[in-house]
C-alpha cells in the first residue's frame, strides 16, 4: 500500500501545482532534491573533481541500484546522460546489411522510428512493423510469424508516449529467445511506474530516463546491455571512459556496459537518481504499479462520463498515461486552461507516434501522466474544469 499523505509531504512540487505529467517530467521527492542541492554545494565548495572523489560510494553505487531495479549485474549498467544516448548506443551499436530485417511496433516513438530510416538508407536493411492484435498492442502471433534469418532485430516501444499502452513485452522477449534475435526495448515510460526485471522481459537491451515516472533530475538515463550482447555491439564512438589506449596503435575495450558511457557525467544527477531508484524501491515498485494503475483507470472512467470526451488509451493493460480527445476543444486549449488553474498536463501530436495516430486519424491527444503521489480529488477537479469547457 502507498501512504499517499507521506508522498505528498515528501513532494515539495504537491504544495504548488496539481501535477499531472510524469509522463513528461515528474515531481522530485525531497530526498532527490536534496541529494542533489547537496552535491551541487559541494562542488561549489571544493571543487568538481573533489566532489566527485568524496562522493564516490554514492556515484558507484548508482550501478548497484539500477542493478537490483532491473535485476541485472551492476556491469550491465551504463550511465549515459538522457533515454536518446542510452538507446542511440545499442541501437547504432549494431551491424545491418541489405535485406535485413528491422522488426518494430505501429505504436514506435519518433525518435527510434527516424534512426531505422537513417540506418534502411545507409545499409539497405528493411522496416517492418508488426501488426497490432484487436487490443490494439503488438500481436505476439503475427511476430512469431514474422521471424525468418533476415529478421535481425526485434525492437519496440514499451509504453508509447502517446497513451496508456502497456506493450506485451515479456511475450515478445518469448518470441525474440526462441528465435535467438536481439530484443531492443524502449522503456522511458516504464521505468518508475512498475517492476523492469529484464529477466523475464527477456530483452539484451533497455533503455530508460530519469525524469519521468522515476523521479529523478533531468539529464540522466541508463541502458541496460545483457552480458551476452557486449561483445556483439561495437559502440559507435569511444572515448578514454569506454576505452583504454593500450598502445601507439591499440585500444582495449571497457570489459563492460561502461564501454557505452562516455567521460563526462553529470555527478548531481547521478547521485539523485541512485536516491530516486532507491526511494522507488522503497515504496515496493509493485505498489507504485498498483496505485498508479488503480487512479489512472478512475481517472479514464470519470473522463469517459464527459459529454465529448473520448479516452484513447490501447491494450489489455494501461497504465499510469491516460490520453484522450475532447469534441471541438483543442489539446492545447485544454493544456493552457489547466495550466491557468494550477495543473500541469501535456499534449501528444501526430509526429511523436506516427504511424499508431494516422491509422487511427488522430492528429493530436490531451496527455496526462498520473503518479503515486496524484489524489482522486485532483483527478475530480480536472474533469470538473474540462467538463466546463466549450467548443
Amino acid at each position: 500500500m502507498i501512504d499517499v499523505a507521506r508522498a505528498r509531504a515528501e513532494t515539495p512540487g504537491c504544495e504548488k501545482v496539481i501535477h499531472f505529467n510524469s509522463c513528461g517530467a515528474s515531481l522530485m521527492p525531497a530526498p532527490v532534491l536534496q541529494a542533489v542541492k547537496d552535491h551541487l554545494d559541494l562542488e561549489a565548495g571544493i571543487g568538481g573533481y573533489e566532489a566527485a572523489d568524496k562522493q564516490r560510494a554514492e556515484i558507484d553505487g548508482l550501478y548497484d541500484s539500477a542493478a537490483r531495479y532491473f535485476n541485472c549485474s551492476p556491469g550491465e549498467i551504463a550511465v549515459v546522460e538522457n533515454a536518446t544516448v542510452a538507446w542511440d548506443m545499442a541501437f547504432y551499436g549494431l551491424s545491418f546489411q541489405p535485406g535485413d530485417r528491422i522488426l518494430t511496433a505501429m505504436s514506435e516513438y519518433a525518435a527510434n522510428y527516424i534512426a531505422y530510416l537513417q540506418i534502411a538508407k545507409r545499409t539497405g536493411a528493411v522496416i517492418e512493423v508488426i501488426p497490432n492484435d484487436n487490443a490494439g498492442q503488438i500481436d505476439v502471433a503475427a511476430l512469431e510469424r514474422m521471424i525468418d534469418r533476415k529478421a535481425k532485430l526485434i525492437s519496440i516501444t514499451h509504453v508509447p508516449t502517446n497513451g496508456g499502452l502497456v506493450n506485451p513485452a515479456e511475450k515478445v522477449g518469448k518470441v525474440a529467445r526462441s528465435a535467438g534475435v536481439p530484443y531492443l526495448l524502449d522503456a522511458c515510460q516504464s521505468f518508475g511506474q512498475m517492476p523492469l526485471d529484464v529477466e523475464k522481459i527477456g530483452c539484451d537491451m533497455a533503455s530508460v530516463t530519469g525524469r519521468k515516472f522515476m523521479r529523478g533530475p533531468r539529464g540522466t538515463g541508463l541502458l541496460y546491455v545483457r552480458r551476452s550482447m557486449l561483445d556483439k555491439l561495437e559502440p559507435p564512438f569511444l572515448d578514454l571512459r569506454a576505452a583504454s589506449w593500450t598502445g601507439p596503435d591499440s585500444y582495449e575495450l571497457q570489459p563492460d556496459a561502461k564501454r557505452f558511457e562516455n567521460w563526462e557525467k553529470y555527478i548531481a544527477g547521478m547521485i539523485g537518481l541512485k536516491t530516486a531508484i532507491d526511494y522507488a524501491m522503497g515504496w515496493g515498485m509493485e505498489n507504485i504499479e498498483a496505485r498508479v494503475v488503480e487512479l489512472a483507470g478512475n481517472f479514464r472512467r470519470k473522463l469517459a462520463s464527459v459529454p465529448g470526451v473520448v479516452v484513447r488509451d490501447l491494450g489489455e493493460r494501461p497504465c499510469g498515461i491516460v490520453s484522450f480527445t475532447k469534441d471541438g476543444v483543442r489539446p492545447e486549449d485544454i493544456k493552457a486552461r489547466m495550466a491557468e488553474e494550477g495543473i500541469n498536463c501535456s499534449t501528444s501530436s501526430r509526429f511523436s507516434t506516427r504511424l499508431d495516430m494516422t491509422a487511427r486519424d488522430l492528429h493530436m491527444l490531451s496527455r496526462t501522466g498520473i503518479h503515486y503521489f496524484n489524489t482522486e480529488a485532483e483527478t475530480d477537479r480536472f474533469v470538473e474544469l474540462l467538463e466546463a469547457m466549450r467548443a
